[in-house]
C-alpha cells in the first residue's frame, strides 16, 4: 500500500489500481495547509465538519478496483456526541489487509468496535487533543488495537494546524518511553507500507504544508 499524507486527517491510499482519499479538508479550513485538490476512485469522510468533509476537493476517477469500506459509528467527544456529534471510524479492506482511519474520535470506542479493528495493518489515529482524544488516550487505544503500523494525524506543526491542538513531541516522547515501538520520523510524506516493519509508529510530513 502506498500512503500519502496530504495533511490534518487527510490521506490518499493507493493499491493495485485502486485509490481512496480520507477526510479531505476544505480550502482555508486548516491553517497553513494548501488545498487538497487530488483525484481518487473513492472518498470517505468521518463527519460533517469542514476540515474533514470537503469531498468536492477530490475528483472521482474510474469505477473499478474499489476498496471495501465499513463505517463504525462512534462519538466526536467524550460525552456521547453532546459536544460535537457523531464520528465514523472507517475500516478499509483490500487483499486481506485492513486499514483503520479513526476520524475525529473523541472517546474510547468500546470493546465491540475495538474487536472489529484489533490487529489491523495500519491505524490512522488523532493525537492532538482538544477536538479529539489526546496523545495519552491515543497511546492507550494503540495498545488495545495493536496495529502493525501506526500513523498519527490531527496534530499541530510549526507552520500548520490549530493553535488549540498539540504538536507531536509529547506523543513521541510517551511512545518512546513506553517501549516496544520503533519511531520512524524521516520527514517523508509518502510511504510504502510493505517495507515497514511491524510495531512502527510512522511520523509523516503533510504533503500540502
Amino acid at each position: 500500500m502506498i500512503i500519502a499524507y496530504l495533511g490534518h486527517s487527510c490521506f490518499k491510499l493507493e493499491e493495485n489500481g485502486a485509490s481512496l482519499v480520507t477526510d479531505p479538508y476544505a480550502p482555508g479550513s486548516v491553517p497553513g495547509l494548501s488545498p487538497v485538490r487530488t483525484s481518487a476512485g473513492q472518498v470517505i469522510c468521518s463527519h460533517g465538519h469542514a476540515d474533514h468533509n470537503a469531498a468536492n476537493e477530490v475528483k472521482i476517477i474510474g469505477t473499478a478496483n474499489k476498496f471495501d469500506v465499513e463505517l463504525i459509528s462512534s462519538f466526536h467527544d467524550p460525552e456521547g456526541g453532546r459536544l460535537r456529534g457523531l464520528n465514523d471510524i472507517a475500516v478499509i479492506k483490500t487483499d486481506g489487509k485492513k486499514y483503520v482511519h479513526m476520524g475525529d474520535i473523541g472517546c474510547d470506542p468500546g470493546e465491540e468496535a475495538i474487536g472489529k479493528i484489533r490487529n489491523c495493518d495500519v491505524l490512522f489515529i488523532p493525537v492532538g487533543g482538544f477536538y479529539t482524544i489526546d496523545h495519552k488516550e491515543a497511546l492507550d487505544l494503540i495498545r488495545k488495537i495493536n496495529p502493525k503500523i501506526t500513523i498519527p494525524m490531527h496534530f499541530r506543526g510549526k507552520t500548520f494546524g490549530y493553535d488549540v491542538i498539540s504538536e507531536l513531541e509529547d506523543f513521541i516522547k510517551d511512545a518512546s518511553a513506553a517501549g516496544g515501538y520503533k519511531i520512524i520520523n524521516d520527514g517523508e510524506s509518502v510511504i510504502d507500507t510493505t517495507v515497514i516493519a511491524s510495531g512502527a509508529i510512522v511520523i509523516l510530513k503533510p504533503l500540502r504544508s
